[in-house]
């Protein structure tokens, strides 16, 4: 049997167990902390935490299930790699990272998971071995760096504390400045992971890495870590903490629905569609609607999950290509495929009674009906409208129109064991929203709007509808809107400058820096005064002793000589 189907079975049954658990945890509000000594040396002991509730069990069941049908998939996708076994291998201990994330309330456990979700997501994303492949694992690792640092530094403040059991702490950190101190830590740290401005450049670059892996990053494991740790850390968010996530996360949203909308990568619009709706699970998060934010973040999981893997189909049968303007008519090639897409890209929008909808829909009520101000309120319906639009100029090219690719090209359609991993979640994408709302919300949200304000989100899902077809009218004799306005597109297709300032904009100056030091100085003075000064004397004081003592005869009979002519003319 091979190592697939090993790990799917596994991962499946885990995932379910997991999932009763937390029913029954939830149902019985029941919690338990486990603690597992590892060494006891002189009375000092270093004891393993693990914390079973019911929002890590849920959370570690949705991790275990997409992981499942992911690895399923990429038996197929996978199998032209001479190297399937270590990409599995990969992948599996990406999860556990990830696990050990989740399940731990302690500040050191969590890093261990933190720095193994940086360390493997690296190898995944170098995984294809180009240049391309090594810039983005570089920008990739070298930013959720950032995050780490942060991390270090909240750990070593927790040691005023005595314990890095931040659970027990919670309450306090209200209070104190000391902890408010490791709560701008934590924020920090939760922004690099989850690719907040301005750390957002990395997020599309890593779709370099294989799409599998894609689909499990930008559903449930690397990006989602930093939204879970905030979530974990929402009691003691003050004010101004909030007031900033709430400013960033907003900004995310909004230029991450901007940049989708003029980009023509396949894998890097449905990146920029998961920045963004980060942005809003980080911007509810901030009001205070923590269950609304864990909400939201596993019904994403489950239809960005299957998104990334039908698009991972498309660009496996069209021979590698991702650029959409190639694609055009493909529910004609692969009707199944398309059918998942759709639905998925409807969740998204958050079109009534798919998963999407239940979180989204409340999310925006919730927002409606606080006190949020004018600027907050019209980024989040602006970005809302905004998804829409990027999903609808997705759906224009990909699956309507003419079939735009080489003209005798033949495409190969989705095989029959991706279409099973993919058809494992789509019950989930539909389903799993209403049977959220009936488990986690134990009251249920009574939202009382005016009508212009309940029919604000249908309005803008219209607009951005109209918006995405105009943005994607492309047809003979008929130019992109967007061709008329290069510099613009420039500048929002480039998530407003942000890869280039983070690369560049990071580098160029201390490089041009270190070059002109090194010529000047290190290749300049230093040389011509220090070692090759050094080297010109000794080199002509060993050349001229070299000469006196190959020709010593000379010499002698040279001073003799003189030597007499001296005394003879001292006799004089």
């Amino acid at each position: 049997m091979s190592i697939c189907f090993v790990y799917f079975f596994g991962f499946f049954i885990f995932s379910m167990m997991s999932l009763l658990l937390s029913l029954n945890f939830m149902s019985l509000d029941y919690s338990v902390v486990l603690e597992i000594e590892m060494v006891n040396i002189n009375s000092c002991s270093i004891v393993m935490s693990v914390l079973l509730d019911w929002m890590s069990l849920l959370f570690a069941s949705f991790v275990l299930f997409i992981s499942s049908m992911v690895i399923f998939y990429s038996y197929e996708y996978m199998s032209g790699d001479l190297n399937m076994n270590r990409f599995i291998m990969l992948v599996v201990m990406f999860v556990a990272s990830m696990l050990l994330l989740i399940f731990s309330p302690n500040l050191i456990s969590i890093l261990l998971g933190w720095d193994g979700l940086g360390l493997v997501s690296y190898c995944l994303v170098i995984y294809y071995q180009n240049v391309k492949s090594y810039n983005a694992g570089m920008l990739t690792a070298l930013t959720n760096r950032l995050g780490d640092v942060a991390f270090l530094m909240s750990i070593a403040w927790m040691m005023n504390f005595g314990s890095w059991n931040y659970i027990y702490f919670l309450d306090l950190m209200n209070s104190s400045v000391e902890m408010g101190i490791i709560m701008a830590l934590m924020l920090f740290a939760g922004m690099t992971k989850s690719a907040q401005i301005p750390f957002s450049s990395w997020l599309p670059a890593a779709m370099a890495a294989p799409t599998p892996v894609s689909s499990l990053v930008h559903s449930s494991t690397l990006v989602t870590a930093g939204v879970y740790l905030l979530i974990r850390f929402n009691f003691c968010m003050g004010y101004l903490t909030s007031m900033v996530l709430l400013f960033v996360a907003s900004l995310t949203m909004f230029m991450a629905g901007l940049g989708a909308s003029y980009e023509f990568d396949l894998k890097k619009i449905i990146a920029l569609s998961t920045l963004s709706q980060l942005g809003l699970m980080m911007s509810i998060l901030s009001m205070g609607g923590y269950v609304l934010a864990f909400y939201h973040l596993l019904t994403h999981a489950l239809f960005k999950a299957l998104l990334f893997m039908c698009a991972g189909a498309m660009i496996h049968g069209m021979g590698n290509k991702q650029d959409i303007r190639f694609m055009g008519g493909l529910i004609n090639q692969m009707p199944l495929t398309c059918s998942f897409f759709i639905i998925c890209n409807m969740s998204l929008c958050g079109l009534p009674f798919l998963s999407g909808f239940y979180s989204k829909d409340l999310i925006l009520e919730v927002v409606s009906m606080d006190y949020v101000g004018l600027f907050t309120y019209l980024v989040y319906f602006f970005s809302t409208g905004l998804t829409v639009a990027y999903t609808f100029r997705l759906i224009y090219y990909v699956i309507s129109g003419d079939y735009n690719f080489y003209c005798f090209h033949s495409i190969n359609d989705t095989g029959f064991t991706m279409i099973k991993g993919m058809a494992g979640i789509i019950f989930f994408v539909v389903f799993m929203g209403s049977m959220l709302s009936w488990v986690m919300l134990s009251s249920p949200y009574c939202v009382c709007l005016p009508l212009f304000m309940k029919m604000m989100t249908a309005f803008v899902v219209l607009m951005g509808g109209w918006f995405g077809y105009e943005l994607a009218h492309l047809v003979l004799g008929y130019n992109l809107k967007s061709l008329g306005l290069v510099y613009s597109t420039l500048f929002f297709g480039s998530m407003w400058n942000m890869p280039f300032l983070s690369t560049f904009g990071v580098n160029f100056y201390p490089l041009w820096g270190g070059e002109d030091v090194y010529k000047s100085v290190d290749q300049g003075w230093s040389e011509y005064l220090g070692s090759q000064n050094f080297y010109f004397n000794l080199s002509w004081s060993s050349n001229f002793l070299q000469i006196l003592h190959e020709n010593n005869l000379k010499v002698f009979l040279v001073l003799a000589v003189m030597w007499i002519v001296f005394l003879v003319l001292m006799m004089f």
